[in-house]
């Protein structure tokens, strides 16, 4: 059987497959005045090695219970320290709700050059009852003992109350060593509520 779009044949029987499924769902975590959440590899069903080549992790509706930076480290093995060695960028853009300021900039202040503090993915995230902040972080071949762990980072959330601020971080945890944890957190105080999605994304 043929695919056709006016009168044009797309594809015919045989000739078109569609690949299902290539981001796979593996783990939800949800916050519930947490200190930290942490997704380990063998652990509580979540997978974070080999399986797949790229891990993406969704941020969604995160509310701190006070004002405070979003952040992450990783760890190898059966280590629990968060103290790998990471070379990290840092864009900020933001805008006030009155329009009173804009502005793009480097942050020389939040990256960092081979430091072990968690990085920070998302600045000031507000406490008020309808703040929050969203969006995704991206490592790449985690479980490889060739390269050092490339990541990408981008969020958005509500800051000081009254801006729209979003964060583009991104950088290398310099180990060749697979890793198998990773964790967040704020930088102050607890995760009030929100979730975390973890994905495994399949080759192509």
């Amino acid at each position: 059987m043929a695919i056709i779009s006016n009168a044009v044949t797309i594809a015919d029987a045989g000739a078109f497959s569609v690949g299902l499924g290539s981001q796979v769902l593996i783990k939800t975590l949800t916050a519930s005045s947490s200190a930290t959440l942490s997704f380990l590899n063998g652990s509580d069903s979540v997978v974070f090695d080999g399986t797949y080549p790229i891990y993406r992790f969704e941020f969604i509706n995160i509310h701190p219970a006070s004002a405070s930076n979003f952040t992450f480290q990783v760890d190898t093995g059966t280590n629990t320290s968060f103290n790998i060695a990471v070379t990290s960028t840092v864009f900020e853009a933001k805008h006030t709700e009155n329009d009173g300021e804009t502005q793009f900039r480097y942050k020389a202040d939040d990256d960092q050059a081979q430091g072990t503090a968690f990085q920070k993915i998302a600045l000031g995230v507000g406490a008020a009852a309808d703040s929050n902040c969203c969006g995704e972080l991206t490592i790449f071949n985690p479980s490889s003992t060739t390269f050092v762990k490339n990541f990408i980072g981008s969020t958005n959330n509500v800051k000081d109350d009254d801006q729209s601020n979003n964060l583009s971080t991104a950088g290398y945890f310099n180990t060749t060593t697979a890793l198998t944890r990773v964790r967040f957190k704020m930088a102050s105080g607890n995760i009030d509520s929100g979730k975390i999605k973890l994905y495994g994304i399949k080759d192509s």
